[in-house]
């Protein structure tokens, strides 16, 4: 399960309410389209089935990481908004980039019960709609596990990135011991099935490396979910 749900068809600028703005696609590109997965149904029971990982470390996890975001900020695959709480007041603006509307409008709900001031946009981290270098950080929280192209995703952060600009990742990996890999192998497809596309044996940090600059890296423990997804990254990479 992750904080995004992306597979084929079509994608655009989702309406904002009146505390939000609308962000112009990038110019003379047309992006290619996407079919968003994510129902309803998934998005209701997203925050639920999070909850007692959130409980045990993930909140805390979120709230580390996030705090190390400056400038503007952009999180892809931003889901439900649970990182929205963690943002700094300090930062310059922050885009949420979200392609599932049933997660959207949840993300948009939580944006209005915190008083946050976001820009909210209906996009796919494959195909985002913004100028080349146009951001400091960019945010991914349990996203790479279930984008249908995490390289394309990536090289699309690496685009929107100003040089020297950074990623900030968590997201939960193939495990680096043979048992659990084993397991993870085997159960890829039944996992992704129920758990709307999520794959949890994708090798992404050397996904992300291939990409930019790894910086920073810890491996951690997601407590309080399946086993098949305990194995976590947390880090920082650089254009």
């Amino acid at each position: 399960m992750t904080d995004q749900q992306v597979r084929t068809g079509a994608a655009g600028e989702r309406a904002a309410s009146a505390a939000t703005s609308h962000i112009d696609a990038r110019p003379h590109h047309a992006a290619p389209t996407f079919e968003v997965a994510g129902s309803r149904f998934t998005a209701g029971i997203y925050d639920a089935f999070l909850a007692l990982g959130e409980r045990r470390g993930m909140r805390a996890t979120r709230r580390g990481l996030i705090g190390g975001a400056r400038g503007r900020v952009l999180e892809i695959g931003a889901g439900t908004g649970l990182n929205l709480s963690h943002y700094p007041d300090e930062i310059d603006e922050l885009v949420l980039a979200e392609p599932s509307a049933p997660m959207a409008d949840r993300l948009e709900a939580r944006r209005a019960k915190l008083g946050r001031r976001a820009h909210i946009v209906a996009a796919p981290a494959e195909a985002l709609p913004f100028d080349d270098g146009s951001f400091d950080t960019v945010v991914s929280t349990l996203v790479l596990c279930t984008v249908r192209d995490p390289d394309a995703a990536l090289a699309e952060v690496r685009r929107v990135l100003r040089p020297g600009g950074r990623l900030l990742f968590c997201e939960h990996v193939r495990s680096d011991t043979p048992r659990l890999s084993r397991w993870q192998d085997r159960l890829a497809d039944a996992w992704a099935a129920v758990a709307d596309g999520c794959r949890c044996n994708r090798e992404t940090l050397e996904t992300i490396s291939s990409h930019m600059r790894v910086t920073t890296v810890d491996r951690l423990i997601w407590r309080g979910m399946p086993r098949l997804v305990h194995p976590v990254i947390v880090g920082e990479a650089v254009v």
